[in-house]
Formats: C-alpha cells, sequence, structure tokens
C-alpha cells in the first residue's frame, strides 16, 4: 500500500469506526440521556469561587451539582462544586487533618480525588481504592495535607466531561514554616482552562469519551472559569500567582507579557532555586508558582505563548494607589529555598542507582490494526507532524489540528498505551510492588516514532517524585513533583518516593487518554 493510501485507509477506518459507535448509542457508564448543552431550565448561575480556611479537625461540605454559564453571550448548562466555576479554594495549614463531605448531585457516577495530596489510600478517591459514586451518593474523605503547596481536586470518571464543564477546585496549603516563601502583597489563584464550542454548542458526549486521538483542544480559553479575567493590583505591589492547569489535554506556555516571572515553586511545594522565567510551561494537572512585581502602571496581558500565536488569557490593571508594605527588594533577590534543599536532601544517595523501572508511552490505532510500523507517514512522505499527525518539532503539540481524525476517535479506535519494557506488559497488566519507603528509579521514554507523537503528563496519585534527567540531562534544581509533562522522543528520569502505602494508580493525564487506557497500577506496602 502507497503511504498516501495508507494516509487515507486511516482517516477512513477512524471514521466509520467513530460513526459505527455512535450509531449503537452505546451508554457504558450508565449515564442516561445525552448531554444536552442549552438545558438551563431552574439552575442557578454558577458564582465565582470563595476562599474557606478550615482548621486541623474541621469538617466541609462538598457538593457537584449542574449550574448554568454564560461564555461568549450564549448561557450553556454546565458542572460546580457548591455552586462555583472553579469550586472553592480550600484553605488550610501545612500538617492538617480535614475531612470533606462531598455528595454527588449529578446525574452521573463520579469520585472526589484530591491531586497531589499525599492523604491515606482510601481516601484517593479513584477507582484503585473506591467504587464509583453513584447520583446521590455521599462518602467522606478523610485528608491529610504533609506537604505546602497548590493541590487540586476534579473528578476521576469521566474527567473529559466532567472536569471540561467546570468541575475543579484548588487547595492551597499554607507551609508551617513563615519563611518558606518570600515575602508577597497577595496570592492569586489561577486556574487555565479551555473549552471546545462550536456553533454556539459545547461539542461533548455523555455517553463516552471521544476525541481521544489527542485529546479535548479547546477553543475558547479560560482563567478562572472566564473569557475575560481581570486582577487589579496596586502600583509596587508583588504577587504569587498559584497557576493550575485544568485543562483536559492543552499544555500552556504561560506568561504576563512586560513582566518578569520568578518561577518559585511547582507541584509539590518550593523549588531548591528561585529562577527568572519570560514563560513557564505547564501541562495538563502541573502547578506553577510564580511571583511577579508590577512596578509601573498600566495593563498587563495574561498569555498562552505557543510557536503559533499569542493567545490573550486576561489582563492585570496596575492603579498608582501604591503599596504598603513594600517587597520588592526581596523580589529582586533570587534566593536559594533551605526547606525545599532540606527536604530533598536525604535522597541525593539515590540518583545514581540503576533504574528499577523503564515504561514507554506509544499509541495503537484501530484496535492494533495501524501501529508504530511505519504507519506515520505523510502522503509526500514526510513525517505526520507540525499539526498533521504529531508533535512539532519541540515534541509539544500546542493545537489540534487534526480536527476530523480528534473528533471521531473513540476509545475503541484509539489505544494509548503505557508499556513496561521489562515484562512487556501494558496499562492495568501492570503489577508494580514496592517496600515502604523504597526510593524507585523509573525511566520513562516517550516514543516519537509512533503512530501519533505527541507529549504525555504523567501523574502519580499518593506519591511525591523528583525529576533527576531530562534526555541524560541531569537537572540542578529541583522540586517535589506528582506530574511530569514529557514531550515525544524524550526520556525522563524521576525518583519515586513510595513512601505512602496503598492502593495506587499512574496515568496519562490528558483526560482522553486516561479514558482510553492509558493508566496502570501500583501497590505500596
Amino acid at each position: 500500500m502507497s503511504k498516501k493510501s495508507l494516509y487515507i485507509a486511516v482517516i477512513a477506518a477512524v471514521v466509520m469506526v467513530g460513526a459505527l459507535l455512535l450509531s449503537q448509542n452505546r451508554l457504558p457508564y450508565g449515564a442516561g440521556r445525552e448531554y444536552s448543552y442549552a438545558d438551563v431550565a431552574g439552575l442557578a448561575f454558577a458564582r465565582s469561587s470563595e476562599t474557606v480556611e478550615l482548621q486541623d479537625g474541621d469538617t466541609y461540605d462538598l457538593t457537584a451539582r449542574y449550574v448554568k454559564k454564560t461564555i461568549n453571550g450564549t448561557t450553556y448548562r454546565m458542572l460546580a462544586y457548591n455552586g462555583s466555576i472553579p469550586g472553592p479554594l480550600i484553605k488550610v495549614v501545612q500538617g492538617a487533618e480535614i475531612t470533606i463531605n462531598f455528595t454527588n448531585g449529578t446525574d452521573m457516577s463520579t469520585l472526589l480525588h484530591s491531586h497531589g495530596v499525599r492523604m491515606d489510600n482510601p481516601f484517593d478517591g479513584s477507582q484503585a481504592t473506591q467504587k464509583e459514586m453513584k447520583p446521590g451518593e455521599t462518602f467522606a474523605y478523610t485528608l491529610k495535607f504533609p506537604d505546602a503547596g497548590m493541590y487540586w481536586y476534579h473528578p476521576h470518571v469521566r474527567e473529559d466531561y466532567e472536569q471540561e464543564l467546570g468541575l475543579y477546585g484548588n487547595y492551597l496549603v499554607a507551609p508551617a514554616d513563615s519563611d518558606y516563601w518570600s515575602p508577597v502583597n497577595r496570592e492569586v489563584a489561577l486556574f487555565l482552562d479551555d473549552i471546545l464550542i462550536e456553533n454556539g454548542r459545547i461539542i461533548l458526549s455523555k455517553q463516552g469519551a471521544d476525541h481521544t486521538l489527542m485529546g479535548r483542544y479547546g477553543n475558547v480559553l479560560l482563567v478562572n472559569g472566564e473569557t475575560d479575567y481581570a486582577l487589579s493590583v496596586k502600583k509596587g505591589e508583588v504577587i504569587r500567582f498559584y497557576i493550575t492547569n485544568a485543562g483536559n489535554a492543552r499544555p500552556f506556555n504561560f506568561a504576563i507579557a512586560g513582566t518578569k516571572l520568578k518561577l518559585v515553586g511547582a507541584d509539590g511545594g518550593a523549588y531548591e532555586k528561585d529562577q527568572w522565567k519570560d514563560t513557564i510551561i505547564i501541562g495538563p494537572s502541573e502547578r506553577a508558582v510564580v511571583e511577579v512585581l508590577f512596578d509601573t502602571e498600566g495593563s498587563y496581558a495574561l498569555q498562552n505563548k505557543t510557536p503559533a500565536r499569542d493567545y490573550a488569557l486576561g489582563a492585570v490593571s496596575v492603579s498608582g494607589d501604591g503599596s504598603s508594605p513594600s517587597y520588592a527588594e526581596a523580589f529582586a533577590a533570587l534566593r536559594v529555598n533551605t526547606a525545599a534543599v532540606k527536604s530533598i536532601d536525604p535522597y541525593r544517595q539515590y540518583f545514581d542507582k540503576p533504574f528499577d523501572k523503564w515504561l514507554a508511552l506509544t499509541v495503537d490505532m484501530m484496535g492494533g490494526m495501524m501501529n508504530s510500523s511505519g504507519g506515520h507517514m505523510m502522503p509526500d512522505g514526510t513525517m505526520m507532524r507540525d499539526g498533521m499527525m504529531g508533535a512539532s518539532s519541540d515534541g509539544i503539540e500546542w493545537e489540534d489540528t487534526n480536527t476530523m481524525m480528534g473528533a471521531m476517535s473513540t476509545a475503541d479506535t484509539v489505544k494509548w498505551k503505557i508499556i513496561d519494557q521489562t515484562t512487556g506488559k501494558e496499562n492495568t497488566d501492570i503489577d508494580w510492588t514496592f517496600k515502604r519507603g523504597e526510593q524507585v528509579a523509573i525511566r520513562i521514554f516517550n516514543d516519537p516514532n509512533s503512530m501519533h507523537p505527541m507529549q504525555h503528563p504523567i501523574h502519580f496519585h499518593g506519591q511525591r517524585f523528583l525529576v533527576l534527567a531530562r534526555n541524560g540531562v541531569r537537572q540542578d534544581n529541583l522540586v517535589w513533583k506528582d506530574t511530569v509533562l514529557i514531550p515525544s522522543g524524550e526520556t525522563v528520569d524521576i525518583l519515586l518516593d513510595a513512601s505512602n502505602p496503598g492502593d495506587w494508580m499512574a496515568h496519562c493525564h490528558i483526560a482522553e487518554h486516561l479514558e482510553s487506557g492509558m493508566m496502570f497500577n501500583f501497590s505500596v506496602l
């Protein structure tokens, strides 16, 4: 078969199988009727997020339910925690233990997963530890917060649908050490997100995941649920932004035009050393902590800067009122975070240990009829990349330009894979077991010669890890992570701190890739 014929056959097969699955009207999740974006009768409008401060031992009620929300002049049926998008910002002190009494007020199964939190295993809110909660059911999640930083909560059932419609919220864990962060005038939480809207309709299937090839890239970008996010600050203020990427698939390259970003933290707290950045790449579910000094009046655009274009995300308006106190001098210094260094020091003895596990990331299409053996070529003989069938030259797919194949792909036509290179086992057949306190060296390779080379954000539940090297280059500024974005063609070496006992999941955090099988379980005994 010629390369041109092969390409045409792939598209035709995906379209045919997708049409067949849609015609069968399957309901694999017991979801009831299809999602109706315009069904807003009787629903309250979504509110803005509020901050809820909880003390050690406190209990808080949280409910997921439908709301209505207006986006670009059209009102849609969406989902919210306690009526707000994002959900409430739950602020606790490091070391606190709280209970979240969660109620499923939706018409679908769901779970509440506290992402990045090293809680006790029964409260992970994943299918590895808990049965999916049916509509109307409640569950009490007892959560411990041993680590400072920004974490978040979201569903772990049909993330591609429920999270897409607004189910996400933050936990801000204030450090017990008052000198952990540099002084700032204010702390601001930002959720970066997108949603796919075509001809006034939210494009989303309640019956089963679609867009499984690349994941669902939205064409409307949101900050804290809004298309026109606005923040007012005073001249001279230093703001610490806690940024979370809640997008199903889209990576963001975040910038604030006309400012210097001081990157101070990520998923699990502070970096060892502060560093200046023009932009910061944040993959789905990752967090970044940045500080910014606004020393001049005017408007500063929040941006997503990709190789193709710059997207406006919102704006910071700076007035001339002046700030008190001034932290400009502290902002100008790049400091070493002694607490972060101290937390990492005990693990340096393991940095050069032999690798315990090797993983590869790849994909099969059409149930294995199309795999990585030559099916990744364009009709003219070039690689299916740069907006055709894979990542751009930096290994990251910044946009969904395969719109037809992406829209028609399902979990039946696309099988994303995590493969154990030692045993050959794939996805849920992988059965790792570690001893509590074991330090596990893992190498992860993202195959650039698969049918669809693209980035994958790999997330481990219940544990933390350090990214030691990328493509063999040792990282010299470490931070605790729970998710790592791995561009196509890249090899990433991590050290997993298997300190939290229980049965856990690891998976790609592109929601549609998870739905198409890209996950495995592991146990810590």
